[in-house]
């Protein structure tokens, strides 16, 4: 009797398009977003410029959905778990403190290319009928607006520096309640697992967010765009990789002793996404999975990284700010002196906590323009190429984000040598936000 020859299966589409890695999916997203606004902008296909732009927008829109919830019950749970770290304030005060040397290394850099280049020197941009954005970042705002009037506009408005009080406040008052406050702790506890596992299904659509973003530039602005703002966007590619790089591979070596291309090939994944995403906030799940990966303990990894993916920006805060206001001065004809370049270090340091970790840095470049005296209209010239310096940007505040709570767990001698020394390549072959080790990860049982 013959037998019917067996049934060869294929893998599925899907199942291929979940094998190729992630980085992979990424450049492809890249690259043929490149194609398509092309396309768009040279044969004038309008319904197809309109198509990136809604896919690049409704990828930030649900990132930005989830930033209020994330941010609020990530920093509760955070400081209401300090009860479980062993000399919880010494390492918060290393942690800002070590904030503040990387934010004035970074802003020395940008402030040096600044000089040396003269990014606005030459550029011909005319800056008539330039009008100042409706809302800008002064210091009065910045003091005044930390502490809500509203909560909930606070949250529906996704004001993050209030929402970061807000947070702060609850958790504290968690830790002083005791026990009586352990279902509040817990129903945070539930909601922040809830809100990073939707996330994730979010940051899965980071290769088609990356497509639309990148169509929708080439499309609108196409690379004419780049003429003008050559030095500028070079400087700040530069400065951030020098920061990115060099700067945090120093770090690493000769404060922490620990190798820096192990903290690459770890963080990576936390690095590329914020590349295509711009939002420190929509990476935070999995900066702080990689950050407990490359061996810094989960309890002080919980408090660190959120509170850096809302006031640690090196990128957008100290880089960025400095090398704008000295192009938007000289486009302008305004000479700035010793005191100007010291009030930018002081407003990159301390402001930076109004960038709020959400995509662009417009509140501090306003914040920093306003407090030089500089004219805000200037902001209007960089809107355009603002989408692609934030790319890089937003990278180097994560890598930031990430490298501080390393440096500490090294010099406090409790970061785990052996998974830094060893780390894992396959995050995104996994969600990164679930809660514990991998089977493989757990401890051996007890004989």
């Amino acid at each position: 009797m013959s037998t019917a020859p067996e049934a060869t299966s294929s893998p599925s589409v899907l199942t291929r398009l979940r094998r190729t890695p992630f980085w992979v999916q990424i450049v492809a997203g890249l690259g043929l977003g490149v194609i398509l606004g092309y396309v768009a902008r040279t044969a004038d296909v309008s319904w197809l410029a309109t198509t990136l732009e809604t896919i690049g927008k409704t990828f930030v829109q649900l990132l930005k959905l989830a930033v209020p919830p994330l941010v609020f019950t990530a920093i509760v749970v955070s400081v209401a778990n300090l009860r479980n770290v062993t000399n919880a304030a010494r390492l918060a005060v290393r942690t800002l403190l070590w904030f503040l040397i990387t934010s004035l290394i970074a802003v020395a850099i940008g402030l040096g290319l600044g000089l040396l280049t003269d990014p606005g020197e030459g550029t011909a941009l005319s800056t008539e009928g330039l009008k100042a954005p409706t809302g800008t970042g002064t210091w009065v705002d910045f003091l005044t607006g930390i502490v809500p009037t509203n909560i909930v506009t606070s949250f529906t408005e996704v004001n993050v520096l209030q929402i970061v009080f807000l947070a702060v406040v609850t958790g504290a008052a968690i830790l002083k309640a005791g026990e009586r406050a352990a279902p509040v702790l817990k129903l945070s506890e539930t909601v922040l697992e809830l809100t990073q596992t939707a996330l994730w299904w979010v940051i899965r659509l980071s290769p088609l967010g990356t497509l639309g973003l990148i169509g929708k530039s080439v499309a609108k602005y196409g690379w004419d765009l780049l003429k003008p703002f050559a030095t500028l966007t070079a400087d700040v590619y530069i400065g951030c990789a020098l920061v990115l790089f060099v700067v945090y591979s120093l770090l690493l070596k000769f404060v922490g002793g620990l190798n820096p291309l192990n903290f690459f090939k770890g963080a990576w994944p936390a690095i590329q996404l914020a590349f295509v995403s711009r939002s420190s906030v929509g990476t935070l799940p999995v900066t702080r999975r990689v950050t407990e990966r490359l061996g810094v303990p989960s309890e002080y990894a919980s408090f660190a990284v959120p509170f850096g993916a809302t006031t640690k920006m090196d990128g957008c805060a100290a880089i960025y700010p400095s090398l704008a206001a000295i192009f938007v001065a000289q486009v302008y004809n305004i000479d700035l002196g010793i005191r100007d370049y010291l009030l930018i270090a002081f407003v990159s340091v301390i402001g930076s906590a109004a960038t709020a970790g959400l995509t662009g840095a417009i509140v501090m470049l306003t914040l920093t323009l306003s407090t030089l005296g500089l004219p805000l209209e200037g902001v209007g010239l960089l809107l355009a190429i603002d989408p692609i310096l934030d790319m890089v940007r937003t990278a180097t505040n994560v890598a930031g984000q990430a490298v501080v709570p390393i440096l500490v767990s090294a010099r406090e001698k409790t970061l785990d040598l052996v998974a830094y020394n060893s780390p894992a390549a396959d995050l995104y072959d996994e969600s990164p936000l679930a809660a514990g080790p991998r089977p493989a990860e757990q401890a051996p049982a007890a004989a």
